[in-house]
């Protein structure tokens, strides 16, 4: 499993950071950072969902006032 976050799209309303420790405030840009992500293209970062932590991805995707936060599963079907 794996999850795409569109930087830019992001408003800084940070309920992702609320629902999974990968997602942190980032106060300079008003947005959130997806750690241990790289960035696939301009502003948009790509992760995999480390074990034990679909839920709370998935939750992180699901709450995104802007659908920012996309979850894939392993077969790159989007789930969220």
């Amino acid at each position: 499993m794996h999850v795409k976050f569109d930087r830019d799209t992001c408003v800084g309303m940070f309920q992702c950071v609320a629902e999974w420790d990968a997602f942190e405030k980032d106060l300079n840009d008003g947005k959130a950072d997806l750690e241990g992500s790289t960035e696939e293209e301009d502003d948009l970062f790509v992760v995999d969902v480390p074990d034990g932590e679909e839920f709370d991805a998935k939750f992180a995707a699901r709450v995104c006032p802007v659908d920012a936060i996309e979850v894939y599963d392993d077969d790159g079907e989007q789930v969220v």
